[in-house]
């Protein structure tokens, strides 16, 4: 079915209608790529989390209660199906309001997005508890069994980079499991997300199953995270706003699942095609322009291969076409704001200033938009703040190791622990090496996306919990045990 991009202007999602603010409010959205605006949107008060919040419970405890569990499985499909048939409109709109390149939605996040939302499906009718092998009481036989229950209401905090799926990763599993939710998308980003409610509205949920309400962090976030009836949160963005999320819900017991970004370590050992080992990192660094958490921005190779690998490198940035997100011959599209460029800027600078060498890039192109060169630095020190720090923009750092210790070690010395690659010809190595790496994934010989039946999430500065695969299912769950006297 071809399906034209619509007018994205819209209001909150509360209830199954479409409101304007409590209080009239709204903001503009702008493509970062040549500062047009493309729609004007609605930004939620307080007051409309409270609303949003509210009818959520209503529908926990009426309507999606009542909704068997296969029927609940059957509006997943259905969503998926819905995805699936209106692919180009979404990615257009993730592409105009992120400013990555349109066929990076369509071939990889929507996808994902599908996937996950079948494969949740799958589960909703499958949530069994345990039979348990109970003693006697006092001389009588018992019988004892757990059961697992929905926690609730979950709040979804989500972020401007990869939207549609990261919505996708937190609607699907708290749905299957008798959830429902009050999303909160990013201003920078809220269209693609948005254009789900209406997907949701014809997928057939009932009025306050999903309610989506695009506001600021401080506000809208801070009354979402806080409310009395927000059973769980989930959130994916920076450490700094997960502390804060973290504190806040610790005021009322919520548990969290925080997926808060990477500093990802990539091992490449002297056996490797280093042509395609660098077509690799160069996906897994300058794809959505570096915006993303797992991002290959750490180069850990042996220094038998650097010289030859930087070049290869050096190649494939400089072959990077940066341009419109929706022109076609577009690879590489713009940051998210000035601000965003202004940072990568700063860290480009702190590289030169602490004496790593730069490659190739470091400067952003003349013109509209907010367009940052792929940049290589190579000669870089451990512990140089381009080694270490989430830059969140198209940067490789470059570092070499001798022996397997010291490419552990090194990729080990990080604060961050969400994803990791090793790139090796070695079957033994690669087995060794995974499981000696501090990353709740490891990918061998290129990254991928994360597979809905596996887990995402880290350690340390990377968060805690697990989005997707069983864990993310009984996250969204309490475990009640019955106990019988026979």
């Amino acid at each position: 079915m071809d399906v034209e991009l619509k007018n994205p202007e819209s209001q909150l999602f509360i209830n199954g209608a479409w409101r304007c603010a409590s209080d009239r409010g709204v903001a503009e959205v702008e493509c970062p790529a040549d500062g047009t605006s493309i729609a004007s949107i609605s930004v939620a008060t307080p007051d409309d989390i409270d609303r949003a919040v509210r009818a959520a419970d209503d529908a926990f405890n009426g309507a999606w209660r009542d909704t068997p569990a296969r029927e609940r499985g059957r509006m997943l499909s259905r969503l998926a199906d819905l995805i699936e048939r209106d692919l180009e409109v979404i990615a257009k709109l993730e592409a105009l309001e992120i400013g990555r390149p349109a066929n990076e939605p369509k071939m990889v996040d929507i996808p994902s997005a599908i996937v996950t939302l079948r494969y949740f499906a799958g589960w909703a009718d499958k949530m069994d508890g345990r039979t348990l092998a109970s003693p006697d009481h006092f001389g009588r036989p018992t019988h004892a069994y757990t059961i697992r229950e929905p926690v609730g209401v979950v709040g979804a905090i989500l972020p401007w980079n990869a939207p549609t799926m990261i919505c996708c990763w937190k609607l699907a599993p708290a749905l299957a499991a008798g959830c429902t939710l009050v999303i909160k998308p990013a201003l920078e980003a809220p269209l693609a997300v948005l254009y789900l409610g209406r997907l949701i509205e014809e997928a057939g949920f009932p009025p306050g199953v999903v309610n989506i309400v695009p506001g600021a962090g401080r506000v809208a976030g801070d009354a979402l995270v806080g409310h009395p009836k927000v059973s769980k949160v989930t959130f994916t963005g920076s450490p700094e706003v997960g502390r804060m999320i973290a504190r806040k819900a610790a005021d009322t017991f919520k548990p969290t699942t925080l997926e808060l970004g990477g500093k990802a370590p990539q091992l490449i050992f002297p056996d490797v095609d280093v042509k395609a080992t660098a077509e690799a990192l160069a996906l897994g660094i300058f794809s959505n322009q570096g915006e993303i958490c797992a991002a290959g921005s750490r180069i850990i190779v042996h220094e038998a291969i650097e010289a030859e690998l930087v070049d290869a490198l050096r190649e494939e940035a400089e072959k990077r076409v940066l341009g419109h997100p929706l022109d076609g011959t577009t690879t590489m599209g713009s940051l998210i704001s000035k601000k965003q460029m202004d940072t990568v800027a700063e860290y480009i600078s702190s590289g030169l200033n602490q004496g790593a060498t730069l490659v190739t890039g470091g400067a952003p192109i003349d013109g509209p938009g907010f367009f940052m060169r792929p940049t290589v630095f190579s000669g870089v020190n451990n512990a140089m703040r381009i080694a270490q720090e989430e830059i969140f923009g198209p940067v490789a750092a470059v570092m070499t190791f001798s022996s397997e210790e010291d490419a552990v070690a090194m990729a080990n010395d990080s604060r961050y622990g969400l994803s990791a690659n090793i790139f090796t010809e070695s079957l033994r190595t690669a087995h060794r090496v995974a499981a000696r790496v501090d990353a709740g994934t490891v990918w061998v010989n290129g990254g991928g996306t994360p597979d809905p039946r596996a887990v995402w999430g880290g350690s340390g500065l990377s968060g805690v919990g697990r989005e997707l695969g069983l864990s993310a299912l009984q996250s969204h769950t309490h475990e009640k045990a019955v106990c019988v006297l026979l």
